[in-house]
């Protein structure tokens, strides 16, 4: 019901819904299945561990295992080719909603930190939003991580609120595209 009008109308093409792959700046990342679900899980661990001692908590996009994310998300696989045989460069985890696209985690494995894959990540995103005809986009971290929020904010995202929670503060951002 929500792809269709009030006229019976189609929205958006299943085809833009049913993706099985996206391609940014020559990369392609394709659409996680069940099979990926250990992989996932242990690039984010190792991806979000510094982060701990940091939030002093677990961080929040380890709070739910891969398993579950690909039921409610959708999850985006950046992959590598290398003498070892390859494996996940970055996971891109991704809650379609109705009137945003939430980047629920941006995670990066650590011995490909420094190469511009979380930029190809968060690219990524953007053309996902606009595949689904989608203008903004929102994403959240946690207060403690200031070289986070500096650079979501050197790529257009803004803060919108702070939410605090129990154990942690978590900065709310926004990017509106054009």
């Amino acid at each position: 019901p929500e792809n269709f009008s009030a006229d019976g109308t189609q929205r958006l093409a299943l085809s833009a819904l049913n993706a099985p792959a996206l391609t940014v700046e020559s990369r392609t990342l394709r659409r996680a299945n069940a099979s990926d679900a250990a992989a996932i899980d242990a690039l984010q661990q190792a991806a979000y561990a510094p982060n701990r001692a940091l939030i002093g908590a677990e961080p929040v996009p380890l709070l739910t295992r891969a398993e579950d994310l690909l039921a409610s998300h959708e999850i985006w696989l950046l992959e590598h080719a290398g003498p070892d045989g390859g494996g996940l460069a970055g996971v891109l985890v991704l809650d379609p909603r109705a009137g945003d696209l939430e980047v629920w985690s941006l995670a990066t494995a650590p011995s490909h930190q420094g190469q511009g894959i979380a930029r190809v990540l968060l690219t990524a995103a953007q053309t996902r939003a606009r595949a689904l005809g989608l203008r903004t986009l929102r994403l959240f971290t946690s207060d403690k991580l200031s070289a986070n929020v500096a650079w979501y904010g050197r790529n257009g995202y803004v803060v919108e609120r702070t939410e605090k929670r129990a154990d942690r503060r978590l900065v709310h951002m926004v990017k509106t595209l054009e």
